[in-house]
């Protein structure tokens, strides 16, 4: 049974790992919530209480990585509000730690905010060029990864996240002034993430970059007015007063070299 460490057992990372589990992979899961190991262990995840910060990480690092051999890195920088945390310090502090593992695969969760709204059609080959510290701080984070040769890295970078309990126009119901109505949306669904992830992992597809994005653009306007009627909720309004813009990632890489059919195109 090939054992995998999921770091960061949250809105994708626990049903990712419950997927894993029924396909007979064992799991070494974490979480920063003492509640969320209740939750973990009874699905058969042998949870740790890990936290990561800057300067050190608490908890049992090394049996979290004991006899894995893929590690997923599924936590996103929280860098919201007044948050000044440096995730690439995060990223550099578990390094010593993988090297001195059993692990020799990683899989990096990135994102599509790597790239400009430069209103271009983005592919691998596009130069990440971030305009976010978000996004900064993710392209640094994947190029230190990929700079290491103890182990193969391969990035993925998700556009925006929707699931069963997660839709944009559930923030955007209702409010006024919305910027960029013509910028094509850029989003996938958890359950396309997971079978994408489950797939990499399949045909042992390592060392790449895609990007994973739906293959379905329309308009932000014509997107979430459409959502809005199909969940009930206020229209939003958007400001056509200035010119859009935005960014078309293609997922084509993706499709062509991993075989993949998206599930779920809204």
């Amino acid at each position: 049974m090939k054992q995998i460490s999921i770091l960061g057992c949250g809105w994708l990372g626990f049903p990712l790992a419950k997927s894993l589990l029924s396909k007979n992979y064992s799991i070494n899961g974490s979480t920063t919530s003492f509640s969320k190991l209740e939750v973990m262990k009874p699905v058969g995840i042998f949870s740790f209480l890990l936290s990561l910060d800057e300067n050190e990480i608490q908890g049992d690092i090394s049996n979290f990585l004991l006899n894995s051999e893929i590690l997923i890195i599924a936590i996103p920088p929280k860098l919201r509000g007044n948050s000044n945390e440096s995730f690439v310090s995060k990223i550099k502090i578990l390094l010593p730690f993988i090297e001195q593992s059993t692990i020799n695969k990683v899989l990096f969760i990135s994102s599509t905010s790597v790239y400009a709204d430069d209103n271009t059609v983005v592919t691998e080959n596009t130069i990440p060029n971030p305009e976010t510290e978000s996004g900064l701080q993710l392209l640094a984070s994947e190029k230190l990864l990929q700079n290491i040769t103890f182990f193969r890295t391969t990035i993925l970078r998700f556009g925006g996240l929707i699931g069963e309990d997660r839709h944009p126009i559930r923030f955007l119901a209702g409010r006024t002034n919305l910027e960029n109505p013509e910028a094509p949306i850029n989003l996938i669904h958890q359950e396309d993430c997971i079978a994408i992830i489950e797939r990499i992992m399949e045909q042992d597809c390592w060392g790449e970059v895609f990007n994973a994005v739906a293959p379905f653009h329309p308009t932000r306007k014509r997107y979430y007015t459409e959502k809005a009627i199909e969940y009930n909720l206020a229209f939003p309004q958007f400001n056509e007063s200035l010119t859009s813009i935005g960014k078309t990632i293609s997922s084509d890489k993706l499709i062509r070299i991993l075989g993949y059919d998206f599930k779920n195109l809204s």
